[in-house]
């Protein structure tokens, strides 16, 4: 039997399980999202507490910010090597290992006074997210039947959504009326509980045994990978460029409620998972290839009528729902080519695609910003062309990445 198909047909205990059980594990695929919204806080929860931070360890708010810097660097560098060297081990333990990596960084960044001790614990905390990111995937896919896996992996993915939609503003309002510390050991807290939570309602899968194994070259060159990787690049890579500079692009338009219109993309971002939830697993083709036309539709909007701000609310609500599911739909796809077994090992290349992705947009961003004559109004055609090259690389791959259903 195949690696795929038996991990489709046994429980975590490895006993026979049903083959189409008549409902998802919700309990458990939440454990999952939880443990994505986890990440995502602990990563990113700095970004919104720098004036705090600041005093407290004495140093710039620019340092602090390299917190975040420093997490993401490590999840980059550590993803694919770390990833590689787990991958005999069983997968309980290593999920619960990490998270309970997030528990001991976040406490403490929140107990510490010294800049250099929490740069520290963010560089752990970056090491476990780059393992994290690369387990949640494979891991959602193997606890379902595979006619199944999109919406399971689109569950696990959304707490990515909400923790940047809910999760990020309420633990900053959090930190406004208890402290900055008193967030860190919230999340913290949390992580411990989703231990319990995993031990409970979490299966445990085998590793890859030994005599399995295919090296990584091998499964970075199976046909449709680097296709899928490509498309996050470029998707990436036109989104950061965009995203990251909304601040000024909406002080143009003259309506300067920057918070206002992250929220809409925010919002809209939960509803386009909701949506790739219900479609992904019946046309994934088809919902992948309408979610780029519709953000590239949305970026010559902002190219055009962006100086409109009921032109520039609507462009960002479509761009947020066709984005929103996207990154689920390429993992799902990465997922059904190298099969569950070794999605542990083909997800970590997406992870490192990913961050890469988001470091390069948001450098080519800045450049267009700075350089171009048209200021921020030149954004969107920056990232209008890189968008459009990934939908028709999508709509070419007809035979192993995005096959016709």
């Amino acid at each position: 039997m195949s690696i795929a198909s038996r991990d489709a047909s046994t429980d975590g205990s490895g006993t026979e399980a049903e083959s189409t059980p008549a409902r998802l594990p919700l309990l458990g695929l939440l454990a999952l999202f939880t443990a994505a919204f986890t990440a995502v806080l602990t990563e990113l929860l700095p970004a919104g507490l720098l004036p705090g931070m600041s005093r407290s360890l004495g140093v710039s708010e620019g340092r602090v910010g390299f917190l975040v810097t420093g997490y993401a660097a490590a999840s980059f560098l550590a993803a694919i090597p770390l990833t590689a060297a787990l991958r005999g081990l069983r997968r309980r333990p290593v999920l619960i290992g990490t998270l309970a990596g997030f528990a001991l960084c976040n406490a403490v960044t929140a107990l510490s006074s010294s800049y250099a001790l929490t740069f520290g614990a963010r560089l752990v905390a970056g090491v476990m997210g780059g393992t994290l990111w690369a387990m949640l995937a494979g891991y959602a896919a193997r606890m379902v039947p595979a006619e199944r896996r999109g919406r399971a992996i689109a569950i696990v993915l959304a707490g990515i959504t909400v923790a940047l939609s809910f999760g990020i503003p309420a633990g900053t309002a959090l930190a406004g009326l208890a402290g900055w510390r008193t967030a860190f050991a919230t999340v913290a807290v949390l992580a411990v509980v989703l231990v319990g939570w995993v031990v409970w309602r979490v299966p445990d899968f085998p590793g890859e045994p030994a005599s399995e194994r295919i090296p990584l070259w091998r499964i970075a060159a199976m046909p449709g990978i680097r296709t899928v990787l490509s498309i996050t690049l470029l998707l990436l890579l036109g989104h950061q460029a965009m995203y990251t500079y909304m601040a000024p692009f909406t002080e143009r338009s003259g309506f300067g409620r920057t918070g206002l219109v992250l929220f809409v993309f925010g919002l809209a971002t939960v509803a386009g998972i909701w949506l790739v939830g219900v479609l992904i697993d019946r046309h994934p083709r088809r919902t992948l290839l309408g979610a780029l036309a519709l953000i590239a539709a949305a970026m010559l909007a902002l190219g055009l009528f962006g100086r409109s701000p009921v032109v520039l609310l609507a462009a960002v609500a479509a761009w947020g729902v066709a984005f929103g599911g996207a990154p689920t739909l390429l993992q799902t796809a990465l997922v059904r080519i190298s099969g569950p077994g070794r999605a542990d090992v083909a997800t970590p290349m997406q992870t490192t695609v990913y961050n890469a992705g988001i470091a390069a947009g948001s450098l080519a961003g800045g450049v267009v910003l700075e350089s171009a004559d048209a200021g921020a109004g030149a954004l969107p055609w920056t990232a209008l062309p890189l968008i459009t090259v990934a939908l028709a690389t999508v709509s070419a791959s007809r035979r192993h990445a995005f096959p016709p259903r």
